[in-house]
């Protein structure tokens, strides 16, 4: 296998098709300076490249670029959340017959602790223990077929329930699904009240009175499932290195966006 622009088997390169969308995006972006296409493309699949393998930044191949260069356009992308953007701006047409939450804890490495004071603790850069270690929480909404909506971060300790209401603000949506941990009376009634939805989530077997929920529908909960299974693929993904939330948020939004482009 060799690497290459048009290469299907290639997971370290965008195909033609992608890189003619993403850079339509970057021309529309005010905040963006897309420059010799050839170069800025390059840029990206160095990104890319980083968030596949999981390396360090230093150890990035030469044909991406002089490895800090491409560091530091990575950086100000993300302190402009233009890969955020760029995941919005790819979130096109989803199938809102049922929408489904769900979250995975990653392990971060020691190397993401130690930001400095003026970010803010542990806390405030999504980082937090858990049984798992030294960790960070992703949450996230899906579409019927799969497709990532919304991502948040949070420190691995947090309850999955804190931010079921934040993943489907504004949505429109016919059913929500999710499994146990987002069963509590307030955020069942919201989705039937606000939303006008069906809550398609099992009871906890602390309940006196166990509710009815529709199982046939519940069995399409795996979509959420294997896209963190997707996700997971790519390593900067898989375990967090980044000591800034919004490092680790651009990944997981420039994963967010190849998937929508697959």
């Amino acid at each position: 296998m060799t690497d290459g622009y048009n290469n299907p088997m290639s997971t370290t390169s965008l195909k033609n098709e992608q890189w003619t969308k993403i850079v339509k995006f970057l021309r529309a972006c005010p905040q963006v300076y897309v420059g010799q296409e050839d170069r800025c493309r390059r840029f990206i699949e160095g990104v890319l490249w980083i968030g596949r393998s999981g390396s360090q930044w230093r150890l990035l191949p030469e044909k991406y670029g002089h490895w800090n260069s491409v560091y530091k356009r990575f950086a100000r992308w993300a302190d402009k959340a233009i890969w955020h953007k760029m995941h919005q701006y790819f979130v096109d047409d989803p199938d809102m017959e049922h929408l489904i939450v769900d979250s995975t804890i990653v392990r971060a490495h020691p190397c993401a602790a130690g930001a400095q004071k003026k970010n803010g603790g542990q806390a405030e850069q999504a980082l937090g223990r858990s049984k798992g270690g030294f960790s960070t929480k992703i949450h996230v909404s899906v579409d019927a077929l799969g497709n990532p909506l919304r991502f948040i971060l949070t420190g691995g300790q947090r309850n999955d329930i804190t931010q079921a209401e934040a993943l489907i603000a504004d949505l429109d949506f016919e059913r929500l699904m999710a499994d146990k941990a987002y069963d509590a009376d307030d955020f069942i009634r919201l989705i039937i009240e606000e939303y006008e939805a069906e809550a398609v989530i099992p009871p906890r077997a602390k309940r006196q009175k166990l509710r009815q929920y529709d199982v046939h529908f519940y069995k399409e909960r795996h979509l959420v499932e294997c896209f963190i299974n997707k996700i997971k693929h790519f390593r900067r993904i898989f375990s967090r290195f980044e000591k800034l939330a919004n490092r680790y948020f651009s990944f997981l939004s420039f994963v967010g966006t190849l998937i929508w482009l697959r």
